[in-house]
């Protein structure tokens, strides 16, 4: 790993991303409560939003990988979800509804051809990757209930060799930890209290000096599911005025892009990015 991945990680910032253009992106079956097939994804739109965040990225400096999406994978492009990178290691997720099962295969095949060594969680449990898994720079988060299950965690902190934190998830609509928390670097981090029962809101604050509530009209437009990328620039969706200024405040940059037709499916920007430089101090 290079040495600025190293160091970008451990201030909470990613230079090193997968994606996956959604070619074949559209709701085309319900497993979560955002989704719903009457609700017809807008495919140019859909495209055209991915490409801006994919060219924003790279002018932040985010040197952008690729992966290419079953034509039967619809939520494919959404590659946070695919498992955890440790270095050269990759952890590839259990997905816990069978219409997501099979993208497992294929990224795992990116992965062993980029030169990866693949370690999987043992079967049966179900886990979805950095979807639930978030690295603060020091800390492993881990969140459980909806899409990962507790005694997959176990088998992860071998891997990791140390103790996630785990937390556990109380709002159906903030499925994955990565919908409702962002480590912003510096003992700070933007998150939607109600998406987290008290004793994780409490291990939160043991982790977090500075932690940012969002309201809920802007956790329902994903502010939470942003990434940090370049040198101090906070990307999210659109709609978020609020959480902007929050994110002004602690002195960093804030670019906002529209993912509209993502969130129709439950996902926004950091649903649709898979860090590569994450987990490296780990």
């Amino acid at each position: 790993m290079a040495a600025q991945d190293v160091a970008a990680t451990g201030s909470g910032m990613t230079r090193h991303v997968l994606m996956c253009e959604p070619a074949h992106y559209n709701i085309a079956y319900e497993i979560n409560p955002w989704m719903h097939r009457a609700n017809a994804v807008n495919g140019p739109l859909a495209l055209e939003q991915w490409r801006a965040l994919h060219t924003l990225l790279a002018q932040l400096g985010v040197r952008v990988e690729l992966v290419q999406q079953g034509d039967a994978l619809p939520d494919m492009t959404f590659t946070a979800n695919a498992g955890v990178v440790l270095g050269r290691r990759f952890v590839p997720a259990n997905f816990r509804f069978p219409e997501r099962q099979p993208e497992a295969a294929l990224f795992t095949r990116w992965f062993d051809e980029a030169g990866y060594q693949t370690v999987p969680i043992h079967m049966p449990h179900y886990w979805e990757g950095e979807g639930d898994v978030l690295d603060t720079g020091d800390t492993v988060l881990a969140g459980y209930r909806f899409r990962t299950e507790f005694r997959a965690l176990d088998h992860l902190d071998e891997i990791f060799g140390r103790p996630t934190v785990r937390l556990e998830l109380a709002d159906p609509r903030f499925y994955h930890l990565d919908t409702c928390l962002c480590p912003l670097g510096g003992g700070r981090a933007l998150y939607y209290p109600a998406a987290f029962g008290d004793e994780a809101q409490d291990a939160l604050k043991a982790v977090f000096e500075d932690l940012i509530a969002v309201p809920e009209e802007e956790a329902l437009r994903f502010a939470c599911n942003a990434v940090v990328a370049g040198e101090d620039t906070v990307v999210l969706n659109t709609g978020c005025p609020e959480t902007e200024r929050q994110i002004l405040r602690l002195g960093l940059t804030c670019v906002a892009t529209p993912t509209d037709e993502f969130i129709k499916a439950g996902g926004s920007v950091k649903c649709l990015v898979l860090t590569l430089d994450s987990f490296a101090r780990h």
